[in-house]
């Protein structure tokens, strides 16, 4: 785990991580029968991070279990750098697990990134764990807008494609779907689809965000 959160925090060393998870990542779909799903979201409190991660069913999508992780901020926010200052905090709360997900939801990139290491492909390959990525903004590539809800079209970098921009809802504008891990993009696509029920998130992430500011609502 310490070569994907090394505690050299030079840019060097932390690109060197990146490089690494990037040769290691996986887009298809390399994961068992899709019966859970899981979400998972931060909010920050001075100099502390929460991490909540809800499981669900895949189907009926009833939540089964809740777990979270609160831990000092030990990195401060650099664009492309995400995971070194979130991705400890989600390590952390995805061990205190009972139930483990199929695949995970993460908020924000995944092989969208401009090294193919986003936080969502970072932790996948640091947890060996199926994930996708989701973000309200483009980090990297272009697509055409959709304007029809339920619409998605391709978001292309450097001639490869990486991801959706997805209209999931009517009012709001569209999200961005990556795979992140062991995850293809026609499955990533597909499963954020199936999770939408009338949210601009789906539903793994959206329950994920209310709970993490439930958490630390409680805290302030």
């Amino acid at each position: 785990m310490s070569d994907f959160f090394p505690a050299d925090t030079s840019r060097k060393s932390l690109l060197a991580s990146q490089k690494l998870v990037a040769q290691r990542v996986i887009v298809k779909d390399d994961f068992r029968e899709l019966k859970l799903i899981g979400g998972v979201d931060q909010a920050f409190m001075d100099e502390t991070i929460i991490s909540a991660i809800v499981v669900m069913d895949y189907v009926s999508l009833e939540v089964k279990e809740r777990v979270h992780s609160i831990q000092p901020v030990n990195y401060p926010y650099i664009p492309t750098f995400l995971s070194f200052r979130e991705g400890p905090a989600i390590v952390s709360a995805f061990k205190k697990l009972n139930i483990v997900p199929d695949i995970l939801m993460v908020d924000g990139a995944g092989i969208n990134h401009p090294r193919n290491s986003g936080i969502a492909t970072h932790i996948g390959v640091a947890l060996d764990v199926p994930t996708i990525g989701i973000t309200k903004k483009i980090l990297c590539g272009k697509a055409e807008v959709p304007s029809t809800p339920g619409d998605a079209t391709t978001l292309v970098h450097k001639g490869n494609r990486i991801g959706w921009l997805l209209k999931s809802e009517k009012r709001s504008r569209p999200i961005v779907v990556a795979p992140g891990h062991r995850v293809s993009i026609e499955s990533s696509l597909s499963i954020v689809k199936n999770c939408l029920r009338g949210h601009k998130l789906p539903e793994p992430l959206r329950l994920a965000h209310n709970y993490v500011n439930e958490l630390k609502n409680s805290i302030t």
